[in-house]
């Protein structure tokens, strides 16, 4: 499910005249068209400014040229100018990103999850970084291609790592509550300021299963980069093909999880709620005064299970029968969660019934506590004897479990009025979005690459500091709005976002990005990018995948591996020499 934003009007003022700063300077600056400015533009204080940043080093201007982009967008060799196109450029694209999200999420709200929310969204998510990938090594020659495709690796690591680092910190710290005694943060609670133990924030464990999917797709990093952890050249071109298959089966292995999660969801909730009726029977049993379910060697007490079968059987029959297990049911109070009765007779007949003659005779109920019992040790651990309070944990952890899993909505489902011109709307937002990735890509990466050479910065710090600001500043503010809410709800579909944005980094932009590796014939040479990207990864991942509240000074960790991804491919490639 997308994070949902409040739609403005489309600003159209701050699109056109970066449409029209781009032309006018593309006439000022371009080196790669000769052209004789006019008097009246060599006479304005911005064109003498800009004239002589061009002509700060004569030498290298007459050495250099640029080559525009399409024949006709702007190009230069100075510092400035290069930062002004770059700018301008990224703006561009972080509109395209805001036009895609808005229109997907037009198509969320009137056709709903299912194929939209899972085919469509996430691949139109990635789309802009996807474009920027394939265009860093499409064009120009081998040479050319292999020198700007640290561009588009650049902008993999570093989209992989502002998500999982400065992003992720930074809704932890914004969405932060007060910590209450069960370690879970407390909705709309926030009286501990900074403290870093005492507030944080908590998810739901969807949001864990996520985590886990995030760290599971870095997997094609692993195939592309083995030849190269075995220091062998042999086979680099068939681990680059089957990372390249890896990852598109990833992504769309991904997807129909996706379109298929809200099913698995309602399995995982039925479940929880006949693991919460189990121990409710049981709770009922230790509340009947028939005796303790558990011997004080843990072993299941035969005698007092005997006994609640006697009591359940009413009619003396040796046998339980549907309505008497249906009585019992209803006879136990189960106020605080909705469930369908019968269905959960359905449950227990399922697990009792072993001669499937429709009835529990007294030995398959016996054998079916023993099961129950055995399944709430391992749910709950004991303390030396397990007294009556063993159940009533295990009872209390089953709620917990449930409620995790119940759709809790916070918000209104809002009616679509005017299907119509919704969906008309939606596909404008679509194409337009679209359109200005597929033009301005590649304009950026040439920007990209000429600002790298202007200032002797290597292009993968340029793409992995500058380039996910561009592609990614849409969903980073409304993930921090929406984090700001301090519900655990919207905290849960937050970090999902988070997640799922690299999911489709690791997936689908690196596909690309081995496509390109291995059509166009080039050279796999990114052992320190891929050990950054693991590394957050892993870490990240690892931290997220198997706990659900996150206390203030995770916030720490996350900015820590923010500067110390750049020292480490810094060191290894400058230091060491790895590329």
């Amino acid at each position: 499910m997308a994070i949902r934003r409040q739609r403005r009007a489309f600003p159209l003022v701050p699109f056109l005249v970066s449409l029209l700063a781009v032309a006018a300077y593309g006439r000022l600056i371009s080196d790669g068209m000769p052209a004789t400015p006019s008097s009246s533009v060599l006479a304005s204080p911005l064109s003498s400014a800009v004239l002589r940043l061009n002509s700060s080093s004569p030498a290298t201007a007459a050495a250099e040229e640029c080559e525009q982009t399409y024949g006709f967008l702007p190009c230069t060799t100075t510092v400035f100018g290069n930062m002004f196109l770059v700018l301008t450029y990224g703006f561009l694209m972080f509109k395209a990103a805001t036009f895609l999200s808005a229109g997907s999420e037009l198509l969320l709200e009137i056709m709903g999850p299912g194929l939209v929310g899972g085919l469509l969204l996430p691949i139109l998510g990635a789309l802009p970084d996807a474009l920027l990938v394939l265009v860093s090594g499409l064009s120009g020659t081998k040479e050319t291609a292999q020198s700007q495709v640290l561009i588009g690796m650049g902008l993999l690591a570093g989209s992989t790592v502002f998500l999982l680092t400065l992003l992720w910190g930074t809704c932890v710290v914004v969405g932060k509550c007060d910590v209450g005694e069960n370690g879970v943060a407390i909705d709309s609670t926030d009286t501990k300021g900074f403290s870093l133990t005492g507030s944080g924030i908590t998810t739901d464990v969807q949001t864990s299963y996520a985590a886990r999917i995030m760290a599971i797709s870095v997997i094609p990093f692993v195939i592309a980069q083995f030849p190269k952890m075995l220091k062998t050249h042999h086979g680099e071109r068939l681990a680059i093909l089957l990372a390249l298959i890896a990852s598109f089966s990833l992504v769309l292995g991904y997807c129909l999880y996706q379109v298929f999660q809200p099913w698995v969801q309602k399995r995982k909730l039925a479940y929880a709620k006949h693991k919460h009726v189990i121990s409710g029977i049981l709770q009922h049993a230790q509340k009947q005064a028939l005796g303790r379910l558990l011997n004080d060697d843990g072993s299941p007490n035969e005698n007092v299970i005997r006994k609640l079968f006697h009591k359940i059987d009413n009619d003396d029959s040796r046998n339980l029968s549907r309505a008497e297990l249906h009585a019992l049911i209803i006879g136990i109070n189960f106020e605080e969660i909705d469930f369908d009765k019968n269905d959960a007779v359905d449950k227990i007949m399922d697990d009792f019934d072993t001669s499937g003659n429709d009835t529990v005779e007294e030995d398959e109920f016996v054998a079916g506590m023993k099961i129950w019992l055995h399944e709430a040790k391992q749910k709950v651990e004991a303390s030396g004897a397990y007294s009556n309070k063993f159940v009533n944990d295990y009872h209390a952890r089953t709620r917990e479990d449930h409620d995790q899993l119940v759709d809790r909505s916070d918000e209104a489902v809002e009616s679509v009025e005017n299907p119509g011109w919704c969906i008309a709307k939606a596909v404008g937002y679509l194409l337009l979005g679209a359109t200005i990735c597929a033009a301005f890509a590649d304009p950026l990466v040439d920007a990209v690459h000429n600002f790298s050479n202007a200032t002797h910065i290597p292009s993968f710090f340029v793409s992995f500091i500058g380039l996910p600001l561009a592609t990614n500043s849409s969903e980073a503010v409304s993930a921090i709005i929406f984090a700001s809410r301090k519900k655990q709800r919207t905290c849960s579909l937050t970090f999902s976002e988070v997640y799922g944005g690299v999911t489709m980094n690791n997936t689908l932009c690196l596909g690309v990005f081995l496509a390109l590796i291995y059509f166009r014939e080039l050279t796999w040479d990114f052992s320190s990018e891929v050990l950054v990207i693991l590394l957050v990864c892993v870490i990240m991942g690892l931290f997220t995948s198997f706990r659900t509240s996150f206390p203030l000074w995770t916030c720490l960790v996350a900015y820590l591996l923010y500067p110390l991804t750049l020292a480490v491919v810094y060191v290894l490639d400058f230091v060491f020499g790895w590329s």
